[in-house]
């Protein structure tokens, strides 16, 4: 027995010096925040998509890192001329992780509860739009719109659109159910989330990792050191870019930057006073120094923005030229308001460092226009309630990553209260757009729109800042999205 012993230890040390060494079928994944559910749609936590989207659930269509749309759930569709009318074949043979067969009939689901009257899908306007959905059979879905909607298969694939089984749909936020080829294993809260590969998806041999850990880390330097002990194989939206030098200068790993959705923003509250004066909004946008808080806070990373639009979406116009950093006519604007100063106002910060540090410079530079933002520093699920549900805040800075997402301004009731029906009508013709160039004009015309009437102070594109180990391959250097696709994963 004990030869046996002897005999297999020289085979292993054999083989590890012949250079052979076991594949790794696992990653780790480090995440900022942690979720406060599993249902992308349901509430509005982009951390939601993270671990979900791709993995558990799936839409009828995929939103690819090069911004491309192909097929996920649906096999093809057809659009009618009058983009009114968009016509899905689904891929056959399809189930959802609890054993129920995937149709048309899901879909119906799916969307009219996202339309519901009690619906808290953060894209709800949009599935409010399908004047109808016809399910003239099992593998074909025909939604009627309202008006011709040229962003629907943009829209389908995102993580609001996820399609879920209306036996699980009550469930989704604590046990999800998906289409995708991840399961959850278990949730520890306060630490991780790990998947286990599902064996019933319907293409198991196309999944290299059969295990994905994903552990929240929301401290920048704890973030470094999990990934320099190899606690972490890689960190999407790596927040502490001022220590990716480190990581540049170290074979072990590799460092991925580009662009996101992201528009991080000074949001203000538009129907508290005296926020609700356009000129003190003006002055709080003239006294920001976008290139002080870019260098500060991002390590010089970041496009600057002047709208709710990004450098890489049709139509994005450069408005930062329309308030530069000019605290002398903050003031002016102030007086002219009849704001006695110092203007005292709460400034909520989320967890994210951009937030966090670009709120220290941001009131730093309000204070020299004689306004005195009061910080408050707050965990997600508190700001989740207190500032997007309550609307309980003067000022908050945080990035909406959605992609395509300025129609929120047309709800008067979204967290930060814009009321313009003067926007609405614009974004109208966002939404009835007939073709392409009428899109990026209609789009234009709401970019300035917003910027005229200063309802946020715009800062800049969130980029997407990527440390992983040097061998885990399929990472994602854009992000249209916030997503993990696991399934693109694997070790060389």
């Amino acid at each position: 027995m004990r030869r046996a012993s002897v005999l297999i230890s020289a085979s292993l040390a054999l083989v590890l010096s012949a250079g052979f060494a076991f594949a790794k079928d696992s990653v780790t994944v480090g995440m900022v925040l942690e979720p406060p559910g599993l249902d992308p749609t349901s509430a509005p936590a982009a951390a939601i998509g993270e671990v979900t989207h791709y993995n558990i659930f799936e839409g009828l269509t995929k939103i690819e890192e090069d911004f491309s749309v192909t097929p996920l759930l649906a096999e093809k569709w057809t659009f009618s001329p009058d983009l009114k009318t968009l016509t899905f074949t689904l891929k056959p043979n399809i189930k959802f992780q609890d054993g129920e067969p995937f149709s048309s009939k899901d879909v119906k689901f799916s969307f009219e509860r996202f339309a519901a009257k009690d619906s808290t899908n953060k894209d709800k306007g949009f599935f409010a739009s399908i004047q109808s959905i016809d399910t003239p059979d099992p593998m074909t879905v025909v939604l009627n719109f309202k008006d011709p909607s040229f962003e629907a298969l943009y829209h389908l694939g995102t993580e609001t659109s996820v399609i879920i089984d209306e036996k699980s749909a009550a469930t989704e936020g604590t046990a999800p159910v998906g289409t995708g080829p991840y399961k959850l294993s278990s949730w520890t809260k306060g630490a991780s989330i790990t998947l286990d590969k599902w064996d019933g998806y319907r293409e198991p041999s196309k999944i290299p990792l059969a295990h994905a850990t994903f552990r929240f880390i929301s401290d920048p330097s704890a973030a470094v050191a999990a990934m320099l002990a190899g606690d972490v194989d890689a960190f999407p939206r790596f927040a502490n870019v001022q220590a990716l030098g480190q990581f540049r200068s170290d074979p072990r790993f590799q460092v991925l930057v580009g662009g996101t959705e992201g528009k991080t923003i000074l949001a203000m509250n538009n129907k508290k006073p005296p926020l609700d004066n356009l000129k003190v909004r003006q002055a709080i946008a003239y006294a920001i120094d976008r290139k002080a808080i870019i260098d500060g806070a991002m390590d010089g990373l970041g496009a600057p923005i002047g709208s709710h639009l990004t450098p890489n979406d049709p139509g994005y116009v450069d408005l930062t030229g329309m308030y530069p950093h000019d605290p002398a006519k903050a003031k002016a604007l102030l007086k002219e308001a009849g704001v006695t100063t110092p203007l005292d106002l709460t400034l909520i910060l989320p967890p994210p460092p951009y937030a966090r540090q670009g709120g220290q410079i941001i009131a730093a530079e309000l204070a020299d226009v004689g306004i005195n933002a009061k910080i408050q520093e707050v965990e997600w699920a508190q700001w989740l309630s207190g500032v997007y549900k309550d609307k309980n805040y003067d000022l908050t800075i945080i990035s909406h990553v959605e992609p395509l997402d300025i129609g929120i301004y047309a709800n008067p009731n979204y967290y930060f209260q814009y009321d313009s029906q003067a926007f609405r009508d614009i974004y109208a013709k966002v939404s009835t757009a007939p073709n392409l160039e009428a899109y990026k004009a209609a789009l234009g015309e709401a970019e300035r729109k917003l910027a005229e009437d200063s309802v946020n102070a715009f800062l800049f594109q969130l980029p997407n800042v990527t440390v992983a180990d040097a061998k885990l391959q399929g990472l994602w250097k854009n992000a249209p999205i916030f997503v993990n696709d696991l399934s693109a994963m694997s070790w060389k």
